[in-house]
């Protein structure tokens, strides 16, 4: 056993301690673009959105010219919040707790009565802070500064390895919305998402439909990139064998699933059939929240139904959880990839715990993203610390 446990390149501490989480959330949560919702979450004036970007709470909201506009989420009276996670604001922003008031271009108009110097207030110099948004592939990004670099140049280089997939004209699926938490850090969660090793090992009975030995997969700056083809039994009757209505932008070619994970958590499920969005969320050091979303092909719901009933017959036993048992109450029995990931995830945390843990060899290639994606954490964490 080595005296101080390495997770390859990063500490155990890295895993476990509210140190290593504070610098984090300080030195990259705080500082790129972020992800805050999709396109279609703004579409009026009035309507906003919140986040927790690191240490930032940054809300958008369209104005009545029908512009997005972000600022960070707080009164400049007290520091109060102003806005709560989603909704709808009529004309102005009102404080909860002064009834300070801010126009939606973030400039104070209004401040309540006081025997204090409040009528001599010059409230031209307390307008809101504001902080940069953007929208990108059907998404909507924020960055805490006003003046940061372009959401096109923070993602220029990996945007053409993502899918051909048009964002804009699929629609969600609300009903697969879903959010869970795992007990775990979050870079573990990250690691799970770009360990290529696994994928023909604990989902060999929940992901068999693409070639994991034909994975193109590699960082691109800090963000990671990554596509695998169909498998030849589901690639051989697609139009058939998909659960659901194949994506018309798609090339037959190039069926099959684009899987990036950009810079810090943003993970992308992009496939022949779906879209879908895997946010990585820190919480605390051994807690991470996970949501996601997923938008399919602008049909009928008859044509899902369809679809449906004729690949019944392809799916009908190919998928399997890991071991026999009970679903119910043993996640490797469950024949859903996620529980199994989640599962693994959890089990890893724990292990960190024990004075016996330390990681042993590691394939070349398959989880070479994990290496890569520790020395990214450190290289931000020490830049921000210089």
């Amino acid at each position: 056993m080595s005296e101080k446990p390495m997770m390859h390149v990063l500490p155990v501490e890295a895993y476990t301690s509210e140190d290593w989480f504070d610098r984090e959330q300080a030195a990259i949560f705080s500082k790129v673009w972020y992800y805050a919702g999709l396109a279609e979450d703004i579409t009026e004036p009035g309507a906003y959105i919140s986040v927790q970007a690191g240490l930032n709470n940054i809300f958008i909201v369209m104005d009545i010219e029908h512009q997005l506009r972000a600022f960070h989420n707080i009164c400049r009276h007290r520091g109060t919040q102003l806005l709560r996670a989603v909704g709808k604001t009529p004309k102005a922003i009102t404080c909860p707790y002064h009834d300070w008031t801010y126009d939606l271009q973030g400039n104070l108009i209004a401040v309540p009565e006081a025997r204090t110097e409040f009528p001599a207030l010059d409230k031209s110099c307390l307008s809101l802070k504001p902080a940069s948004v953007a929208r990108w592939r059907g998404m909507l990004w924020v960055h805490p500064e006003p003046d940061a670099v372009s959401i096109t140049d923070w993602f220029g280089e990996i945007e053409p390895h993502l899918g051909p997939h048009q964002v804009d004209t699929l629609i969600e699926a609300p009903q697969a919305r879903t959010t869970i938490e795992i007990k775990a850090n979050w870079k573990i969660v990250v690691e799970n998402y770009i360990d290529v090793y696994h994928l023909s090992h604990l989902h060999s009975g929940t992901l068999h439909m693409y070639d994991h030995a034909k994975a193109d997969f590699r960082f691109i700056g800090p963000h990671y990139a990554f596509y695998e083809p169909l498998s030849a039994s589901y690639a051989k009757d697609i139009d058939k064998n998909a659960p659901m209505p194949l994506l018309d932008e798609i090339p037959r070619d190039r069926l099959g699933a684009w899987v990036p994970m950009l810079f810090p958590g943003i993970g992308l499920a992009e496939s022949e059939s779906s879209w879908n969005t895997y946010i990585i969320i820190p919480l605390a050091p051994d807690m991470t929240r996970v949501e996601m979303r997923t938008k399919v092909k602008n049909v009928g719901i008859w044509e899902f139904t369809a679809q449906a009933w004729r690949s019944k017959s392809f799916w009908h036993r190919r998928i399997s959880g890991k071991y026999k048992g009970d679903p119910k109450t043993d996640p490797m029995a469950t024949g859903d990839f996620l529980e199994e990931d989640l599962y693994a995830c959890e089990q890893q945390q724990k292990s960190l715990k024990s004075p016996y843990f330390e990681v042993g060899a590691t394939a070349v290639s398959g989880e070479s993203p994990v290496k890569a994606h520790q020395q990214i954490i450190l290289d931000f964490i020490q830049g921000d610390e210089k």
